[in-house]
């Protein structure tokens, strides 16, 4: 698959699956559909709205071609009033956040090694991208960042993770890039649904002792 193609169908999916999510977090805080879709295209849209300003591409990407806003839109409408015929639980996110999150962490990682970042920044372009849209979500829901709070399992570590296998089976070993990022898909998709399923967490401090 060239690369062009492969940047598309994980833009694509990925902003459909964060729009799916973002219209989810709207109907659980009972908010119209000015709300949703406002939500929806912060999900989606607002990770790779940030690593294209700090990579210094202008304008971006969504802007350069709205079929990104215009999809983001569609999948909106269709979700809010699907949901008249469904109820939305808290787990209900997971999966659409999870796949949102596998594809947007290697998309960032992607376009930092385009942009001939060292290693490190472009992996943390891939957890900018993965992660920010979500965290935008949830201030708009009025809720901590999910990503932020003690008591969440791993989220940006699954993205970080991701991004690197991504990283080191293209520079490292030269994998095709369309195996590597369906294989980081699958690992940070695996790791959310795991850690949600297993409770795993990063370690708290020690408390002092006295």
């Amino acid at each position: 698959m060239p690369v062009s193609l492969l940047m598309n169908f994980l833009t694509y999916t990925g902003v459909v699956a964060a729009a799916v999510s973002g219209v989810i977090a709207a109907c659980r805080k009972d908010m119209d559909i000015v709300g949703a879709c406002a939500v929806a295209f912060i999900t989606a849209l607002g990770g790779g709205t940030l690593r294209d300003l700090l990579l210094g591409q202008k304008p971006v990407f969504w802007v350069v071609d709205q079929s990104f806003a215009i999809v983001t839109f569609i999948v909106a409408v269709v979700t809010f009033y699907s949901s008249r015929f469904q109820t939305f639980s808290a787990r209900s996110i997971l999966v659409p956040d999870a796949l949102g999150l596998g594809m947007f962490s290697v998309l960032g990682a992607s376009y930092g090694l385009q942009a001939h970042t060292s290693l490190f920044v472009a992996s943390l372009m891939g957890v900018v991208t993965g992660v920010f849209g979500g965290v935008l979500r949830d201030i708009i829901c009025n809720e901590i960042p999910y990503v932020f709070a003690r008591s969440a399992q791993l989220y940006a570590t699954c993205s970080f993770a991701g991004a690197w296998v991504y990283i080191l089976l293209v520079r490292g070993f030269g994998i095709a890039q369309t195996i590597a990022s369906l294989f980081a898909i699958l690992v940070v998709f695996l790791m959310r649904i795991l850690a949600v399923k297993y409770n795993l967490r990063l370690p708290d401090p020690k408390p002092n002792r006295a």
